[in-house]
């Protein structure tokens, strides 16, 4: 099965993704959070730097709960809706 290469909104929104994990990430080591999130470092790194801008759902999941983000704010920060990626007023 050949994969379908990502359109340009999808690279876009991986890097968003990433640059919301690493903010969430704060001062805490790459290493720490790719462990307590049972991934390796580099993978972590390539979500990051959105290398790997569609990572799985579980990976997601694991990330938002070791970083303490919520998921519709990960979700938000991937959406190409600008309406999506505002904080909450709540």
């Amino acid at each position: 099965m050949v994969r379908q290469p990502l359109a340009p909104e999808q690279i876009e929104a991986g890097r968003r993704l990433g640059a919301a994990l690493r903010n969430a990430r704060a001062g805490r080591s790459p290493v720490e959070v790719s462990l307590a999130a049972g991934m390796s470092p580099e993978t972590l790194r390539k979500i990051e730097t959105g290398r790997l801008p569609t990572p799985a759902f579980g990976t997601i999941v694991r990330l938002s709960e070791v970083l303490g983000i919520s998921l519709s704010e990960l979700a938000g920060a991937w959406s190409a809706d600008p309406a999506l990626r505002e904080p909450s007023c709540q």
